[in-house]
């Protein structure tokens, strides 16, 4: 075969525009399709003055801009703008010519940290969702909600202890109420304000206590302090250290998608912030914007009596998985300590009785046995390790919360259920860190991180819209056309009797 040399044409001049440049099935065309862009002019309507100030280049530009990069994985915005440069498809997208100078990835990146807030960034969330509801494409019966780990822009040997105050719990006056119930119904004083979390009274002491009104308030405070480990570079991250991964700064975003795996809503806290103290957040906010959700579905982190209580209070219903007992190593079977409600008392594996004994601030009863029969027990060593042979067994005041979520994971509804987060939950966040570069943020500041999340997941449901329409569209058109197809072929080829 012979070798055939190719000209290179690159100074050819051609009569094109830029509309018959861009392939008829490329994902921006189906985006464009998808939304009415314009309604975004509502949202930024308050940020720009109508009759002063120089022209400004046109917030769906901008906005779009940020939706180009977060729809093909694009790092950073300095990138993006030079990508959009040479590409004549997000050239198009945007509106601009070939030759059109594209605006500097600065105005982006000013528009983001000044001008818009927020309350942009959800409206443009919930406005992407409102779409999607009305395609009918939600499906909120059941939601699934999980957490991922972003990594924080910090470095990690860049770190400082610091004392922080310990925070409250959401729940907590609802929890010291119902203990102070349940400690008046066996018989026992109701903890005040500064009570001590033991039932005896306080010894006598042997000295005067000189010490001041002022260093005693001054140590209660130190006391409900906990240290932890901040990043100089960026203080609002958090240590995130599970298993063999490495140890490293980070945010979390705690998500809640529906059975389509469409994202209904985020919240980002710092990477040391467990999932069930984050839960609450975004369950509120899941149902006051969709009430008609019957079903919860969560891993075993979100399995806590807390968690459980709201959301059958709420006449919902909890789906999680198994969460292995704390128990102690090469002792008795959680499951052999059996609680007997008539009774209230738990009678252990030698069919001994431990009785009441307290309920503490924690919410736990405590079940105490009585150490002159453990003595002489011949299974005491897997039992207890105390040096006053006494075995103690805690059952939290809304612990029937918990067996309800046990008997719920037996029946074979939930159980399929639970199996289709790897389709939705965790699905999302592969795609988000695989496809979407949310593997680690550029950004510092949980502010920031969060519009960043928040544009990231609105950018991904509407990506799955555009395509959704688009095979909605097709599969239309083909009935329509094979609708004409039969009706002429029964008019000029009728059918024989």
């Amino acid at each position: 075969m012979m070798v055939k040399r190719r000209e290179l044409n690159r100074g050819q001049i051609e009569m094109v525009d830029v509309d018959s440049l861009v392939p008829e099935n490329h994902l921006l065309r189906k985006v464009d399709a998808a939304v009415d862009f314009n309604k975004i002019y509502e949202y930024v309507e308050e940020l720009y003055c109508a009759d002063n100030g120089r022209p400004s280049v046109d917030p769906i530009v901008l906005i779009k801009m940020v939706i180009i990069q977060h729809l093909f994985g694009i790092p950073s915005l300095r990138r993006t703008a030079s990508e959009i440069e040479v590409n004549v498809a997000y050239r198009w997208f945007l509106g601009y010519s070939l030759q059109e100078e594209i605006p500097h990835f600065s105005t982006i990146s000013y528009a983001f940290h000044h001008r818009f807030d927020i309350d942009t960034v959800n409206a443009i969330f919930y406005w992407i969702l409102s779409e999607i509801e009305s395609a009918g494409y939600l499906n909120t019966k059941a939601v699934f909600i999980d957490g991922t780990h972003i990594k924080a822009n910090a470095n990690v040997k860049k770190q400082i202890k610091a004392e922080i105050p310990v925070a409250a719990k959401r729940y907590a006056d609802e929890l010291a109420e119902e203990v102070n119930l349940d400690r008046e119904a066996h018989g026992k004083k109701p903890f005040g304000n500064d009570d001590d979390s033991n039932d005896e009274p306080p010894k006598p002491k042997k000295k005067r206590d000189n010490t001041s009104k002022k260093k005693l308030k001054r140590r209660k405070k130190e006391a409900k302090k906990k240290q932890v480990t901040k990043s100089v570079t960026d203080p609002e991250s958090g240590m995130f250290v599970k298993g063999e991964h490495k140890r490293q700064f980070a945010y979390e975003a705690h998500t809640a998608c529906d059975k389509n795996g469409f994202i209904l809503e985020t919240e980002v806290t710092p990477g040391n912030v467990h999932d069930s103290v984050a839960f609450d957040d975004v369950y509120e906010k899941l149902t006051e914007k969709h009430p008609e959700i019957e079903t919860v579905v969560a891993d075993s982190a979100y399995k806590t009596p807390h968690i459980a209580k709201e959301i059958f209070d709420d006449s919902r219903v909890l789906s999680t998985a198994y969460k292995r007992p704390q128990t102690m190593k090469g002792g008795h079977e959680w499951w052999k300590y059996v609680y007997d409600e008539h009774y209230d008392c738990i009678i252990c594996p030698e069919y001994q009785v431990l009785n009441y004994s307290t309920t503490n601030r924690e919410g736990y009863r405590e079940y105490k046995s009585n150490p002159e029969i453990c003595k002489n027990c011949t299974t005491r060593e897997k039992c207890t390790k105390s040096k006053d042979c006494q075995k103690t067994v805690t059952r939290h005041i809304w612990q029937d919360y918990i067996e309800q979520c046990e008997d719920i994971r037996y029946t074979p509804e939930y159980q399929e259920l639970y199996q289709k987060r790897k389709e939705t939950i965790e699905r999302v966040f592969a795609d988000a860190k695989e496809k979407h570069a949310m593997r680690y943020t550029p950004y510092r500041g949980l502010a920031q991180v969060t519009m960043w999340v928040r544009l990231k997941f609105a950018c991904m449901n509407l990506k799955k819209l555009a395509i959704w329409k688009s095979k909605d569209s097709r599969t239309a058109n083909f009935n329509v056309m094979f609708f004409h197809i039969f009706n002429y072929s029964t008019k000029n080829y009728p059918l024989s009797a």
